[in-house]
């Protein structure tokens, strides 16, 4: 088994459900010691998450998810001490990009040149942290106005949207079909 890490994930009210907790299980799964964080929030508050899905509509679906569990607390948090970032989609990331601190941390991992995988929605913070000029990435299709706005080249996913993109420390995917591809790609990065 690889080294285990320490990783950070980053999650907000009516975060996507699955985008938050099948990363955190299969983060744990895999050896690694994974902090589920909310600005304002603490150790032991839990996250509303919405589950999305995909149907014939021309946009996705949304419905109440579960309620999901903080193991750290935010304030605390510091981000010299965490060797990956995980950053999840949902409605959650709306909000969370006009925080400074998140924008702060985020871009602390991009700095020091640290593992970042996001997904769908969750590249909107990355945009608001100016994080993405000259990088390649992909997103759920709504983002990539944000995306190039920025600077980003776009990637476009695949119509299952079960594909990942890696360019340097960043791993993206549209949605939470591209778990596998995402988190296998993750975790070489991790590995390396």
């Amino acid at each position: 088994m690889a080294t285990q890490k320490k990783i950070l994930l980053l999650v907000g009210d009516f975060v996507e459900d699955y985008e938050a907790m099948v990363p955190f299980q299969m983060l744990l799964m895999s050896g690694h010691d994974v902090h589920a964080v909310c600005p304002r929030k603490r150790a032991g508050d839990t996250v509303a998450t919405a589950i999305h899905d995909f149907g014939h509509e021309q946009t996705y679906s949304e419905k109440r998810g579960h309620n999901f569990q903080l193991t750290a607390t935010f304030a605390e948090v510091q981000p010299s001490q965490y060797d990956a970032l995980v950053i999840p989609g949902g409605r959650a990331p709306e909000y969370l990009r006009l925080l400074p601190e998140v924008i702060e941390l985020v871009r602390h991992f991009f700095e020091a040149n640290k593992p970042v995988a996001a997904i769908c929605h969750g590249l909107q913070i990355l945009t608001a942290a100016r994080v993405l000029e000259g990088r390649s990435c992909t997103a759920y299709p709504a983002v990539r106005p944000e995306i190039e706005a920025v600077g980003g080249r776009w990637i476009e996913p695949s119509p299952t949207m079960t594909d990942a993109h890696v360019d340097g420390n960043l791993v993206s995917a549209p949605a939470w079909p591209a778990h596998p591809a995402w988190m296998r790609a993750f975790l070489r990065l991790l590995a390396s």
